[in-house]
């Protein structure tokens, strides 16, 4: 019996995990934007030391790891499990990172989702008691996402208005079975759905309907509201997906009012840096989660907040035959240190 489910989508943890440490690294755009000061670790070369964009991805995650042992004060051998994903083909960031370090690896999937889907995962591990010390890590950088998804940087495409920023970053978050610090009470894992937006150039308004359904299935199956919360952070939809996503709401006698918003619109100021809509890519709410907004949890400026990273689920392959982009959303629901 699934005594812990909660609705269709959604489940309560028992034993809530603690989020005892975290860390962020981040590239020069991101150091120039909002939420500089609340990166551990920013580096004016794109390339972090590395030969390729690939390398660099893979260096980002390794600093990320590192830092977030170190901030814990464990070694790696203390670590009992890592999920980690990126967007690169066949997640070879995730997996280069990992590779002869000893520490059990669990690679996942999830686009700009994974920050959500693979906190999701390690709550489970270690509220079923599978695990004491689990690492969800993820990131992406603009150079490599752009060689794979859009044009390679040298042809000077131009970016359509509609089109978002991909981050240059890497967040990394420790889950305890004990321990101080921000804990998971609940999650929801998301549906796969699609608008039929084709336009990889418009990926927030193609996540827009997942980022709402997984928000309706949140609060129906847990019986909650949006004042339950101080803030509905959503991944990566950008300025005009989170309107896409308020508009959904509205139609649906949903109001989010000063509650909802989105960490492709916090990571970078649009007014002075020409990011068009917003950022995005895994990097974009992995950053600002483990920088801004656990650290706001931590310290009691935030209470409650729920945590929904937004993925594009589309590949290369699927865009050049011209197929629909499917977007998926997973919540998480995070209550600040100090309650």
């Amino acid at each position: 019996m699934a005594q812990n489910k909660r609705g269709k989508q959604s489940f309560v943890l028992p034993h809530m995990p603690v989020i005892t440490a975290w860390a962020s690294v981040a590239g020069k755009k991101e150091s120039e934007g909002p939420l500089a000061q609340t990166f551990d670790i920013v580096s004016q070369d794109t390339y972090f030391g590395q030969k390729t964009w690939e390398q660099a991805e893979k260096q980002m995650q390794k600093m990320a790891m590192d830092k977030v042992i170190e901030k814990a004060g464990i070694t790696r051998s203390q670590v009992g499990l890592v999920y980690s994903g990126d967007l690169l083909n066949q997640c070879i960031g995730s997996s280069f990172t990992l590779r002869n370090t000893g520490i059990p690896h669990l690679g996942l999937y999830g686009a700009c989702s994974t920050m959500a889907e693979s906190l999701l995962a390690a709550s489970m591990a270690i509220s079923g008691g599978f695990s004491d010390r689990v690492i969800a890590l993820t990131s992406s950088h603009f150079a490599s996402s752009e060689r794979q998804y859009r044009f390679p940087l040298g042809y000077g495409g131009q970016r359509t208005p509609t089109a978002q920023w991909t981050v240059t970053g890497s967040g990394a978050a420790l889950l305890c079975s004990a321990g101080i610090g921000p804990r998971i009470d609940s999650c929801t894992i998301g549906t796969v759905t699609d608008l039929g937006i084709k336009d990889a150039n418009n990926m927030g308004a193609a996540m827009a309907p997942a980022a709402y359904a997984t928000i309706r299935a949140h609060l129906d199956d847990m019986g909650r509201n949006v004042d339950d919360f101080d803030l509905i952070v959503t991944g990566d939809l950008g300025q005009l997906g989170k309107e896409v996503l308020m508009e959904l709401a509205r139609r649906d006698g949903l109001y989010l009012g000063g509650r909802i918003a989105d960490c492709g619109t916090l990571v970078f100021d649009t007014s002075t840096q020409d990011v068009h809509s917003g950022g995005s890519g895994c990097g974009c709410s992995a950053i600002t989660l483990c920088g801004e907004l656990l650290d706001k949890l931590n310290r009691g400026k935030l209470k409650h907040i729920l945590f929904c990273g937004t993925g594009a689920l589309l590949s290369p392959t699927s865009t050049q035959q011209g197929l629909p982009i499917p977007g998926v959303c997973h919540a998480v629901s995070i209550m600040g240190g100090m309650n």
